[in-house]
């Protein structure tokens, strides 16, 4: 049974499961005449082939408190392109699809570039940027929610608890981050929430002592979970990064923009599988390797932001002290997996934690030196300035495309 507690400063939204995903649907459905609510699924065209994305279109087709999906696919030429089209023609309701490598797309990324506006390298980040501009651009919704588009354990009951809390007339939250545990074939997975952020976190309120943007970050259950929702009003200023630090950045732009009333996180899953990043421990660039890094840097630029300042020899204590913290919490993870029936390995989590530990050390040194680093892409509240027409060539674009 799921637990009830508030133990954090943002309020949590158990599953006590006293209520069907239909009771959910027809209230949101009732609710979309005043709060019209938008999907965004973020995906590569790799994923339209693989075991996840046919079972997730199959539950939205049942979603019919959607007002619209907005489809981002990457990595797709002109025939994938077409079979994409075909592929989400099934889906009831109103749908775009915004074929980010087309050429309509590509001219007004170079427009954009043009003056001084970058939406940086391919990946997640910039798919999800350019589907909230085409989601401010159409503005056909006052609520929009995203979700990974790998999901094995996929059911429609994700979106119906990612929009709830923002669509309820009586609540008043303005964003919402779901959270799960990450289980499959027997084992616990989530390796750089348990074995990276958490222990960091913690080893950071060690060292730097008590911040509100700490105790606000270890708030949430699952903070690198790729599922969350908010109100239109919040996406025009939101700024992202670009890289494996989007979940995080996301997570400090509601802490500079949100009251901390107006931010809640909620039970979406009783276990969620995607698919796994290699560790990747010889290749900085690759896997959880790369992910790491960007997660610290994305963490260190928040905090330096407040007015922190950073050293070399912090960041060589912070290292001791988490590798300290990790330890004693991946001792907590096995005794928990061995509890409920499930394998963990203790000499492959030890590895995973020393990589970790250096990648704390580097990405601190790498923030230190990096001064033209530019790890944001810009709000649309900045791009609308620059480029005031760009709702209009984003709509054009994508209604080219897709006729």
């Amino acid at each position: 049974m799921a637990d009830f507690a508030q133990n954090g400063v943002i309020g949590t939204l158990h599953n006590l499961r006293n209520r069907s995903t239909e009771e959910l649907e027809a209230e949101l459905k009732t609710y979309s005449a005043e709060s019209p609510m938008t999907l965004l699924l973020p995906c590569l065209f790799s994923e339209l082939e693989g075991p996840a994305m046919g079972p997730i279109v199959d539950q939205l087709c049942q979603a019919d408190y959607l007002n619209e999906i907005i489809i981002g696919l990457d990595r797709a030429d002109e025939s994938q392109f077409e079979i994409a089209k075909k592929f989400f023609a099934r889906l009831p309701q109103k749908h775009t699809i915004l074929w980010n490598d087309g050429p309509r797309m590509r001219a007004l990324d170079s427009e954009l570039e043009e003056r001084g506006i970058t939406a940086g390298e391919a990946g997640k980040g910039r798919n999800v940027w350019y589907c909230l501009g085409y989601f401010l651009a159409a503005g056909n919704s006052k609520a929009v929610a995203l979700h990974d588009c790998d999901i094995l354990t996929y059911d429609r009951s994700i979106p119906a608890r990612l929009f709830y809390p923002l669509v309820h007339p009586t609540f008043n939250y303005q964003f919402c981050k779901g959270y799960y545990y990450r289980a499959a074939a027997g084992k616990l997975n989530g390796r750089v929430v348990r074995l990276l952020v958490t222990p960091l976190l913690r080893a950071l309120k060690q060292t730097l002592g008590r911040l509100d943007y700490l105790d606000y970050m270890s708030s949430f259950r699952y903070p690198l979970a790729g599922e969350f929702s908010m109100r239109s009003e919040v996406c025009l200023s939101l700024r992202i990064p670009s890289d494996w630090g989007l979940e995080i950045g996301t997570l400090s732009e509601m802490y500079r923009n949100c009251n901390f009333n107006r931010i809640c996180q909620v039970d979406i899953a009783d276990a969620y599988d995607h698919k796994h990043q290699p560790v990747s421990q010889e290749n900085a660039s690759g896997g959880l390797h790369r992910m790491a890094s960007d997660i610290c840097k994305a963490l260190y630029r928040k905090i330096a932001v407040d007015g922190v300042v950073f050293s070399s020899g912090f960041f060589r204590t912070l290292r001791a002290c988490y590798y300290r913290t990790a330890l004693d919490v991946m001792e907590h993870y096995y005794n928990d997996a061995v509890m409920n029936g499930m394998t963990l390995d203790r000499h492959q989590e030890s590895d995973t934690v020393e990589l970790f530990g250096r990648v704390i050390a580097s990405a601190g040194e790498e923030f230190l030196h990096g001064t033209s680093e530019q790890p944001f892409v810009p709000s649309w509240s900045r791009v609308t300035s620059a480029l005031p027409n760009v709702y209009d060539m984003i709509l054009d674009a994508t209604r080219a495309d897709n006729a």
